[in-house]
């Protein structure tokens, strides 16, 4: 098998990867977002929930109209719900290359 070859498999197995992880990824992340909590605290690592609003244009309506009234009234405003996460161990090695 030629290495082009061999490069196309490996995209694809990666890729499948990739995708059953990402299903994974969600799984959790509503298990996450069920437990109705801001914030839980592992060993490892602290994970957020938060919920902010997010204000975007339709560019497509925006076309029709001029005015800043016209364009405003073409914006939408969706939620947008945001999870974050930090490594415990990385805080405690900034933390102690900051107090040396």
């Amino acid at each position: 098998m030629s290495n082009i070859a061999a490069l196309a498999d490996r995209y694809a197995d990666i890729k499948a990867e990739i995708e059953g992880m990402e299903r994974l990824l969600k799984e959790v992340k509503d298990e996450i977002k069920a437990t109705g909590r801001e914030e839980i605290v592992g060993t490892r690592s602290v994970v957020t929930l938060s919920l902010s609003e997010r204000n975007s244009l339709d560019t497509s309506a925006a076309k029709k109209f001029l005015t800043d009234d016209e364009i405003t009234f073409c914006t939408k405003t969706t939620l947008v719900e945001t999870i974050r996460v930090k490594r415990l161990e990385w805080v405690e090695v900034l933390v102690k290359t900051k107090a040396a």
